[in-house]
């Protein structure tokens, strides 16, 4: 249903495009015929000028008929009927030109009757900065002894200049209706990705998590097996199986709690947690983990307790010790403080790890990276650990930082807002 319903309206938005597209070209269409039009009639009317000034300039007898003929649409003839000389012609051109803004170039040409021909005038720049062109030919008037011809080259240039605003929303309109398109092209890309995305988690449930949760249920089973038990060799064995089993099933948890994560966001289920009770919980989990680990806690806070997730939130605290232990080239060293800054409860986890330059910090909360200082350690992971927490933490509204220099360790802070300021969270 989701599917038909994008489809027809990705089929609507296709039709409007062509539609207003239509209509932009239609208009511009329109446009462009009615500033022709304009330009013509100021043609006639500026040659009809030129006409009457020269016949009272030589003293000539105005003619009751239009003398001004239009041949093509940009060439036009003007029917003197008595002689004239070509320097008078071209100044009263570029005068009635200029007064009706006509600021085009233009060229013109003289009938001679003794050679029968058109003899080139010449070619009028009004823009300066452009290249001359060379005289082109110039058809004679039948019936016309003393006329004049003026030929407008850069009759079209100058009419899309007049219309420079036209052209603008026409191609802003393009534009806008483009990014639409493309628009409709990446929902159409991530409605594929997330299809894609929910059929990797079911598969990964079903595929992964249930053959592994056997093997841990007969791993477990066999390491409690009395002659495994007397067998260093095979208890090691099992309890390797036991730990890597874990160790994958961690993985893939975090896996899919991002992918769900994607699909449908998190729904926090919130209570009233101590943090300090949390931290020294993880902290224990921790120590059987890691046992040669140092973990300090400095608890200066007079209110412990957060509204939030107590299951995510256990998460990343254990997410922040794992790593400090995990990225360490030495005996691990934690330090961690909890304390009141205002409204604000504060807590901050530093260690002496191998640390992470400045350009690669910036990253650490990115899907999927891994600085490469944690390639140097052979860690193994998927970079979903600290993305993990920023989604927590953004879910939550708390702050979360981190601050980091290589070889001298890292420290992450988290800030959120206590009972204590009265404020329960969202």
């Amino acid at each position: 249903m989701k599917i038909n319903r994008i489809k027809i309206i990705v089929l609507a938005g296709l039709i409007a495009f062509i539609g207003i597209i239509t209509m932009q070209v239609l208009w511009l269409k329109l446009a462009f015929d009615e500033e022709e039009k304009k330009f013509s009639q100021n043609i006639q009317v500026s040659l009809l000028e030129v006409a009457n000034e020269m016949n009272r300039y030589y003293g000539y007898t105005t003619p009751h008929t239009n003398p001004v003929d239009k041949l093509s649409r940009d060439y036009y003839v003007v029917n003197m009927r008595n002689d004239f000389e070509a320097k008078t012609l071209e100044l009263l051109l570029i005068n009635k030109f200029k007064a009706k803004a006509i600021s085009t170039n233009f060229e013109y040409a003289i009938y001679d009757c003794e050679t029968d021909d058109m003899l080139y005038g010449s070619y009028i720049q009004f823009d300066k900065t452009a290249d001359a062109q060379p005289g082109t030919y110039f058809p004679k008037a039948k019936n016309l002894v003393y006329y004049f011809a003026v030929r407008f080259p850069d009759k079209n240039s100058f009419i899309y200049a007049s219309l420079k605003g036209w052209i603008i929303l026409c191609a802003a309109m393009v534009v806008t209706l483009l990014i639409y398109l493309y628009a409709i092209y990446i929902i159409l890309q991530q409605q594929k990705y997330a299809s894609l995305q929910r059929d990797f988690i079911n598969n990964m449930t079903h595929e992964f998590k249930t053959p592994l949760a056997s093997i841990l249920i007969a791993s477990n089973f066999l390491s409690k097996n009395e002659a495994v038990g007397n067998d260093a060799k095979l208890k090691q064995y099992s309890n390797i199986i036991i730990e890597q089993g874990r160790k994958l099933d961690s993985h893939l948890e975090k896996i899919l709690n991002v992918a769900k994560d994607d699909v449908n966001p998190l729904q926090l289920n919130k209570e009233t947690v101590n943090v300090a009770d949390t931290i020294h919980k993880a902290i224990d989990i921790i120590n059987l983990k890691y046992p040669s680990a140092n973990i300090r806690v400095v608890n200066s806070a007079q209110q412990q307790t957060i509204q939030a997730d107590a299951f995510h939130f256990a998460n990343i605290i254990y997410n922040f010790l794992d790593n400090s232990i995990k990225y360490c080239d030495k005996t691990p060293e934690i330090n961690i403080n909890l304390a009141n800054e205002g409204n604000n409860l504060v807590l901050k986890v530093a260690d002496n790890g191998i640390g992470i330059s400045p350009k690669h910090l910036k990253h650490v909360f990115e899907k999927f990276y891994r600085a490469p200082e944690s390639k140097k350690l052979a860690v193994n992971g998927f970079g979903l650990g600290l993305y993990y927490v920023k989604k927590i933490c953004e879910l939550h509204g708390w702050k979360l930082k981190a601050e980091s220099e290589t070889g001298k360790g890292t420290v992450i802070t988290l800030a959120f807002r206590s009972d204590r300021a009265g404020v329960t969270g969202r």
